[in-house]
């Protein structure tokens, strides 16, 4: 098991951004998606209310734990368990309004990751840089096909789901039409004040909050922390991002076993999502939930192999 101090010396030791990355240029859409959204929300200080603070803390954890964490994570990605469809749906929509980009192209991104996790096709490791694995992978324009060729190699099951496929379409106008509703829900309610506040804190101060906590889990679960299993790549456990991410930081946990719906596996590893699926499965609204193997923990259990083992058969 590696120290902390070591895995610092690693992270300051990664190479810059391999050269050819930016050779076409930046990806527009979604430099102006997050540019916009980052600007936008320096102004919500001016605008504070504690209304528009509670609406900031309820969509965090409606499109963070339920949206991210539980519905493009845990479910569509890996298939931890199953649900209804409407509810799957549900849960893909809160995903969406998380504003990391539609249902597909999360997921397709995020299986890629796993087959190549530090190696050379990841799509986002420390090892090309500490802040390309956070924000900048993101920016580069890698042509026209690219999204189309992850898609039909990563998440060909999701490709047959014509709701998803409405989502990923119709990405901005969810966001358009929260926007919408808060600020109408805002003003009609109290005052214009309260409907700006509900826009820029439920809206543009929610998604910089949500976006860089999720990309927390891709930059320092990656560099820092502690480790309860030997995986090939340098996935770690890291307490604050497990806290902020409603257990996700849990993160060389998950690494170990992908499909698993429990990613908190000692006592003190928090998982507040896996709570959720537990007492969805209580109530029947889950079913088939990959709960925590049978293995020691320190040890790597055959029951559940890696995303790399797995994807090209998931995908096929």
């Amino acid at each position: 098991m590696q120290t902390v101090v070591e895995v610092q010396k690693q992270t300051d030791e990664v190479p810059i951004v391999p050269k050819g990355r930016w050779d076409r240029g930046l990806e527009w859409s979604a430099t102006i998606w997050l540019g916009s959204v980052h600007l936008i929300a320096l102004a919500a200080p001016f605008y504070f209310t504690w209304y528009g603070l509670w609406l900031f803390m309820v969509m965090s954890w409606v499109t963070g734990s339920l949206g991210v964490c539980l519905g493009f994570h845990r479910l569509l990605t890996h298939s931890g368990f199953d649900t209804f469809r409407p509810i799957r749906w549900f849960l893909a929509l809160c995903g969406t309004l998380a504003g990391e980009g539609p249902p597909i192209m999360w997921v397709s991104a995020h299986r890629k990751h796993h087959r190549f996790s530090d190696q050379e096709h990841d799509p986002h490791s420390p090892k090309d840089g500490a802040w390309w694995s956070h924000i900048l992978w993101m920016l580069p324009n890698n042509g026209t096909q690219h999204w189309a060729s992850l898609y039909r190699t990563y998440a060909p099951d999701l490709m047959r789901d014509r709701s998803l496929r409405l989502l990923d379409r119709t990405f901005l106008w969810w966001h358009v039409a929260l926007g919408t509703i808060f600020f109408c829900a805002g003003w009609l309610m109290w005052d214009l004040r309260t409907g700006t506040s509900f826009v820029l804190w439920g809206m543009f101060a929610r998604l910089v909050y949500m976006l860089h906590v999720t990309w927390a889990v891709n930059s320092a679960s990656h560099m820092w922390g502690y480790r309860n299993y030997e995986t090939r790549d340098n996935s770690r456990n890291l307490w604050w991002v497990g806290a902020l991410a409603f257990g996700e930081g849990w993160h060389n946990n998950h690494h170990a076993y992908p499909r698993l719906a429990q990613h908190g596996h000692q006592w003190w590893e928090f998982d507040m999502t896996y709570w959720i699926i537990a007492v969805m499965e209580r109530t029947g609204l889950a079913w088939n939930v990959v709960h925590r193997p049978k293995a020691t923990v320190g040890t790597i259990s055959t029951e559940f192999p890696g995303e790399d083992e797995t994807s090209v058969q998931e995908a096929a």
